[in-house]
């Protein structure tokens, strides 16, 4: 197709002037649309003909102004052009000085041309550049110039890499980050534990109970993705944070510390074997349908999980999930003989869109956990170490509320190790409903429910040698949102609130939510806050958390019972993300 028809798709004549033209569309996206589709030479051509080779007289003054606009318009062109590389800096001048000479002869032989004559020669010279369309509609125009930007930009970033030698990966990775500033404010009411009676009592070690904190944090996240092939692609991530703690990428801001703290915290081959099938291994996002009831939002899962999802009719796709998860790895010896901590999980649920809008999600989940209780080194106990045969038991992270006991039992005073004493299974329900009816405002209620079917007050009697704790074995949670999913855009919001009841062995202490109750279970309480878009990916975040212990423990030194531990958590976070 001719180029000036391309451009325009009208009839040259029915425009008003070549101002219009040259302001309307050789201004704006001529070369952000064209020029992958056109040859160069041609588009030069055309454009030299209609302005450095078409006469002038008189009777055409009221054009000459704007020929001398497209003139100039031409000459950025090719300068643009000889840039870009499309054109050698030669061929460039060769162009337009050949341009040039041919408007001094056009003009020789028109010099006494009438003005009508000078008319026909315009309209000869579009003539021939050009088919004529008598319309298009806008909408047409507006679909068309779309398509070709699409495509164009797609030729010329190819061209690109070939121009400056790069690799053809480059293409292929996809870059992705974000950075979050917070301020924090941990409040402790009067009458709680002081932070030895509660270590005491629950075998921890907080620095904290009675203190109010204010602090300032900030996350960074930076990860790339590569497509490998049309089926494989695999990606890494680094993030702030401490690097023993896989719950929290906080970093507490201070100039006395020095450098932040980096880490990774992806690092995964993931494989889309079929539409249905997809694989992923090594370090990645949580592949569960959950709450952070049961996992914090920050935790990466180490391990293999395959996902399948078939249609079961056109509204109802279903989904399960299975995988097997390292938590700690143990090399047994004959000093040794505790065991590799393992994570065996599946999920099985359905996925119904009930109308074009609204859709309802449902999942139950097993989770077991190998060989994470802790066990007795009896009087196997070094007095130096305080080690013995099963104090790898003792887990390499924890938090507060669940039930543990000394895997020394006391033959090392000073040297307590304390394993966790039950055995953890959990049985995990999960639902959540989104109403579109108003959109864009959404109203979505989330619920979700975890039962520890591993817990056993007589085997925990048996391995601890001690008496095993209360049953404590349930969790849940009930939570409404309401407006915009996704506050990533200005003007978006949401507001939420949610009731959250973790007893102490319902789920382990150290995987869950990292902010609500600071971190761990034996907590209940509310959660209220919300979120607003402020420009494109950068919103706000405010929350208000508001948890008291469930069951306080007796210290060891009078067996007096504790007054519950009760922390407050406010948190103004400032989001972006790329």
């Amino acid at each position: 197709m001719n180029f000036i028809e391309y451009e325009i798709g009208v009839d040259m004549k029915k425009l008003p002037s070549l101002k219009d033209l040259s302001q309307e569309y050789v201004a704006q996206d001529f070369l952000s649309i064209h020029l992958s589709r056109l040859n160069v030479s041609s588009v030069l051509a055309a454009i030299a003909v209609l302005v450095l080779g078409t006469p002038v007289n008189p009777a055409q003054a009221g054009e000459r102004e704007s020929l001398e606009q497209l003139r100039s318009t031409t000459t950025n062109l090719v300068n643009l052009l000889v840039q870009e590389g499309v054109l050698s800096k030669d061929k460039a001048g060769a162009l337009l000085k050949q341009a040039e000479q041919d408007s001094k002869i056009a003009k020789e032989k028109d010099v006494a041309a009438t003005p009508a004559s000078a008319a026909k020669s315009v309209d000869a010279a579009i003539d021939q550049k050009m088919v004529r369309v008598q319309y298009v509609p806008e909408i047409v125009k507006k679909q068309m110039k779309q398509e070709i930007k699409d495509e164009v930009m797609t030729t010329l970033n190819y061209k690109k890499g070939e121009r400056l030698g790069l690799p053809d990966w480059i293409g292929r990775l996809n870059w992705e980050g974000s950075l979050r500033l917070r301020a924090e404010a941990d409040k402790f009411p009067d009458g709680n534990p002081t932070p030895f009676n509660y270590n005491v009592a629950n075998g921890t070690k907080l620095a904290n109970t009675t203190e109010d904190r204010n602090r300032l944090r900030v996350r960074a996240q930076l990860g790339v993705k590569a497509e490998i092939n049309d089926w494989i692609t695999s990606g890494i991530r680094m993030t702030t944070g401490i690097l023993n703690d896989p719950i929290s990428p906080n970093q507490t801001q201070g100039a006395a510390t020095g450098k932040y703290t980096i880490g990774l915290d992806r690092a995964y081959v993931n494989a889309k074997i079929k539409p249905w099938l997809n694989v992923v291994g090594g370090r990645f996002a949580n592949p569960w349908f959950s709450t952070d009831l049961m996992w914090d939002p920050d935790l990466a899962f180490d391990g293999v999980a395959a996902s399948f999802t078939p249609t079961i009719i056109e509204q109802l796709v279903g989904f399960v999930t299975i995988g097997a998860f390292p938590i700690e790895d143990v090399e047994k010896s004959s000093t040794n003989q505790a065991k590799s901590k393992w994570m065996y999980g599946s999920q099985a649920g359905i996925n119904w869109k009930f109308n074009s809008k609204s859709h309802a999600k449902v999942a139950l989940a097993f989770y077991d956990f190998q060989d994470v209780e802790g066990r007795s080194n009896g009087d196997a106990v070094d007095l130096t170490t305080g080690n013995g045969p099963y104090s790898s038991t003792v887990p390499a992270f924890r938090t507060k509320g669940n039930s543990t006991f000394d895997v020394n039992g006391g033959f090392a005073p000073g040297k307590e190790q304390y394993g966790l004493s039950s055995k953890f299974k959990d049985l995990n329900l999960t639902g959540q409903i989104d109403l579109g009816e108003f959109d864009p405002v959404h109203i979505i209620l989330t619920g979700d429910y975890i039962r520890n079917i591993g817990f056993d007050k007589q085997e925990i009697a048996r391995r601890t040698g001690q008496e095993a704790p209360s049953a404590n074995i349930n969790a849940y949670q009930v939570k409404i949102s309401v407006g915009m999913p996704e506050t990533y855009h200005a003007g978006q919001w949401n507001v939420f609130a949610a009731y959250k009841r973790l007893e102490a062995d319902s789920v382990l202490d150290g995987f869950t939510d990292s902010d609500f109750y600071l971190g761990g279970t034996n907590a209940k309480g509310w959660l209220l806050g919300g979120n607003y878009g402020i420009d494109k990916n950068t919103w706000l975040t405010a929350r208000w958390f508001s948890a008291d212990e469930i069951s306080p423990r007796s210290t060891s030194l009078g067996g007096t019972p504790l007054s519950p531990l009760s922390i407050d958590v406010i948190m103004f976070d400032l989001n972006t993300k790329f």
